[in-house]
């Protein structure tokens, strides 16, 4: 049966079943994605404060076939926020933003999905410890949307995903249940792994209300370096040479192509340019430890030893915090400034880290088959093959003029990254826009046992309906 659009007749029924205030107009921030590619369907904006709300909300939408699109702090770049199709309800959980319980001893922290990460980040802080999800949106992506997406973000190397960072979910299934409580357990071999199914499900299987977070130890000694590398296949073996002699230590190791420094120096000339002469590849290197595990000493004799091997030709080392930060500073930026420039196709993809310099070095030359003129920014963590492959026009030109380009230039780097074995969606999720990859790339029988969990636990489709799998 196929779902019904919000009318404002459905819309007023479900207000009179919820307290004043929680439903209203879309407003404009909502319904646009970050890219400004596409607009969303909603007309109606639900902000519960309560999982009790949420699940009353899922129930009326199951009742009257209506969609239900969550969105988190709406910083997604795949569309999984933007609806498409009959007008669903948009469903945000930005009041229930709280952050009961952050305890040392257990080393968890208790977040509803409403909070921001920063501020997640911050409550961990207040008890001595550490919440290592980082990313250039940690001041409005929500831990919700995060877990949605299973994101990754700069720490992976040491930390791991989203998912990995979860010991317990609260969700709200798609006939209105309430899933468990955030447990704090560590081990619990009690039945399938529901949290692990919902983390990355992109709202497609329920709505996760709250979560408890693995905490860690905050370093008590760090170094973070940036350094001018010859070029990817020396910052593979550099990586290398680090974790061999740092192990774990080494927290992010983010490779970052000339482009990104020219695009800043174009579009952010306020932000610090800290090589003299920007290098055609350099890494930014961040490290960490216990208290008299020595990092910064390490690190250096590490690097001098890249030196004599010619795998680095510059080398800034931060003598202070400050200089630490204006160089996650330059990383962070590069988002913005490719948002300034304007791509013409942007991908987030992953490779065995291995393969990375060859592909790199294919996909330049494959893309500049298709026009000489493009300009390519390269940048991500190469610690885990995740890279973010943009292609951008000339420095004259703009995005529009190569849009009759756009689907070839994708076509290239997806094909290419299939043939390597990587993924065509490292960390940003499928939502609406891959959907006909993952149909192309995902495979038969990951696609039929995909839509059977879908239509097993959201029989009627109405949770981010076109999200992932194509609406029926």
């Amino acid at each position: 049966m196929p779902l019904t659009a919000a009318t404002p007749e459905i819309v007023e029924a479900l207000s009179a079943v919820l307290p004043e205030g929680r439903v209203g107009a879309v407003p404009p921030a909502y319904a646009e994605d970050p890219r400004g590619r596409a607009l969303g369907t909603a007309i109606a904006l639900v902000r519960p404060v309560s999982t009790r709300e949420v699940a009353e909300v899922v129930r009326f939408a199951a009742r009257n076939r209506v969609g239900l699109v969550p969105i988190g702090g709406g910083t997604g770049l795949v569309r999984g926020q933007i609806p498409d199709g009959p007008a669903p309800l948009l469903l945000s959980l930005e009041r229930m933003n709280s952050v009961p319980a952050a305890d040392p001893v257990d080393n968890v922290l208790v977040a509803e999905a409403g909070a921001i990460l920063a501020e997640v980040q911050a409550a961990a802080e207040a008890v001595g410890r550490l919440f290592p999800l980082s990313l250039a949106s940690e001041g409005s992506a929500r831990i919700g949307g995060l877990l949605s997406t299973n994101a990754g973000g700069v720490n992976v190397l040491r930390y791991g995903n989203a998912r990995e960072l979860v010991l317990g979910i609260e969700a709200v299934l798609p006939d209105g249940s309430i899933l468990d409580g955030p447990k704090r357990l560590r081990k619990d071999n009690t039945g399938y792994d529901l949290r692990n199914l919902l983390i990355g499900a992109e709202g497609t299987l329920g709505v996760i209300t709250a979560a408890s977070l693995r905490l860690f130890p905050r370093p008590a000694e760090e170094a973070t370096a940036l350094l001018a590398v010859r070029d990817p296949a020396a910052a593979l073996e550099l990586l290398g040479r680090l974790r061999d002699t740092m192990g774990e230590a080494v927290n992010a190791f983010e490779l970052i192509a000339r482009t990104s420094f020219d695009f800043l120096a174009e579009v952010l000339p306020e932000v610090p340019q800290p090589f003299a002469a920007r290098p055609d590849w350099a890494v930014l290197v961040e490290a960490g430890g216990a208290r008299g595990t020595q990092v910064a000493e390490r690190l250096e004799a590490a690097l001098a030893d890249a030196f004599e091997r010619e795998l680095i030709h510059d080398a800034l080392i931060a003598q202070n915090r400050q200089q630490a930060a204006d160089f996650w500073g330059v990383r962070e930026h590069i988002p913005e400034a490719n948002k300034r420039i304007g791509a013409v196709a942007s991908h987030d993809i992953a490779l065995p880290v291995a393969q990375v310099p060859a592909f790199i070095a294919e996909a330049g030359a494959a893309l500049h088959g298709i026009d000489a003129r493009f300009r390519i920014n390269c940048f991500g963590h190469l610690g885990d093959g995740n890279l973010h492959y943009n292609v951008f026009p000339a420095q004259a030109g703009g995005r529009d003029a190569h849009e009759h380009q756009r689907a070839a230039v994708t076509d290239c780097v997806h094909e290419l990254v299939h043939r390597y074995h990587g993924s065509f969606s490292a960390e940003h999720g499928v939502g609406r826009l891959k959907v006909a990859e993952l149909e192309r790339y995902g495979g038969a029988a990951k696609l039929a046992a995909m839509r059977a969990i879908k239509t097993a636990l959201d029989p009627h489709g109405i949770m981010n309906p076109g999200a992932v799998l194509r609406a029926e």
